[in-house]
Order: structure tokens, then C-alpha cells, then sequence
């Protein structure tokens, strides 16, 4: 399965744009428990980062998230988790009509403590809990950053801006992108059951 994080921007900052790959649990942990070895936490394989040029119209960063959606292999096999804060609303709306091969949650990035779900296809998310989803990956070993990946330089700097927790960091886009896939990623559907998995 694939997840898809965006980090939206236009002028200023960069729509940044991070597809994670989670490998099937079951395919690696099958034969473990076979051999009677405890189950291991499946890998984050981060696949493909990219930054949209600054200026590029929102229509134009809706037609690459859409066709994004529609490549083989994730066409059909992924989810999607967006940044709605600020204009994302729009935005949102614009993907909903544009048919994507996917799921799509629109995530409204809070400075607050707790985690919430409003109506379809909107959630509420700390900040502070999507960075801190990307550095427990990290540190349990489980997200994988192919060093050949064209953005992987920067998106290293922005990985040590933030964990100094700078404050006056340039641009924290492709981070946001990163831990919006990886919290998309430990969860299986968000609007089932009537409750939001993992709060």
C-alpha cells in the first residue's frame, strides 16, 4: 500500500509531495511466526519526493496530485492525507471533483493537543504529533530515506531544523509531506466505525 502526504503552498513555500510505500505486514511476518520469532513493525520505504515550483497554480497542483494517484503501482493502492489548513479548502474541494484513484483525508494542522475528527473528509492533527510520528519511524528504524532520491539532501536539513526545533527554519514543506504519509500510514481507514483509529 502507498500513502501519499501533501504539504500545499504556492508563493512562498513549496507544495512539497511525499509517497511512502508500507510493506505488507502479513507477506514479512508469516514466516516469522512460522519459525516462532516475534512479528517485526513492516518498513516505510519512502518512494518518491518532490517540490512543485513556487507560483504553479493551484489547478496545475491538482492535476499532478490527481495523476500522481492514477500511476501504476498506486493507482487503486493508495491513500492520501492533505494539508487543509488555509486555503486547502478549496483545494480539497477540487480533488473531490477531480477523481482520484484514492482515498483522500484533508488534515487540518493544529497547534493544539488533541486529535479530532470533523465531518468527511476532514480531521484536526497537533503539529507536534505528525513530527513526532516521523521521528519515532526514525528511530525504531522502520522509514527507510533512499539517499538517491533528488530531494533527500533537503529534506534532511529540514529533518535537523526541526529536531533543534527551529523556530526561524526556511522551509519545513517536505517534513509536513513526510509525516502527513506517515500518519496516514498507521491508519487503516480514518472514517470507520464511527471513531477516529489510533485516538
Amino acid at each position: 500500500m502507498f500513502y501519499i502526504g501533501v504539504d500545499l503552498g504556492q508563493k512562498h513555500d513549496y507544495t512539497a509531495i511525499a509517497v511512502l510505500e508500507k510493506e505488507n505486514a502479513r507477506r514479512i511476518n508469516d514466516p516469522r511466526l512460522y519459525m516462532a520469532l516475534a512479528p517485526v513493525a513492516p518498513q516505510l520505504l519512502l518512494r518518491r519526493l518532490e517540490r512543485i515550483p513556487l507560483g504553479t497554480p493551484y489547478p496545475r497542483i491538482v492535476d499532478r496530485i490527481r495523476s500522481l494517484t492514477h500511476e501504476p503501482p498506486l493507482a487503486g493502492r493508495c491513500a492520501l492525507a492533505l494539508d487543509g489548513t488555509g486555503v486547502g479548502a478549496p483545494i480539497v474541494d477540487m480533488l473531490l471533483d477531480s477523481r482520484l484513484a484514492c482515498d483522500l483525508t484533508a488534515v487540518t494542522i493544529t497547534g493544539g493537543d488533541h486529535a479530532s475528527r470533523r465531518s468527511w473528509p476532514w480531521v484536526s492533527i497537533p503539529r507536534r504529533d505528525l513530527i513526532a510520528g516521523i521521528q519515532l519511524a526514525l528511530e525504531k528504524g522502520i522509514l527507510r530515506i533512499a539517499r538517491t532520491l533528488p530531494e533527500a539532501g533537503a529534506l534532511r536539513k529540514e529533518l535537523v531544523a526541526i529536531r533543534a526545533d527551529r523556530d526561524g527554519a526556511e522551509h519545513d514543506d517536505m517534513v509536513l509531506a513526510l509525516a502527513l504519509a506517515c500518519w496516514r500510514s498507521n491508519r487503516k481507514s480514518v472514517f470507520s466505525q464511527g471513531r477516529l483509529p489510533g485516538f
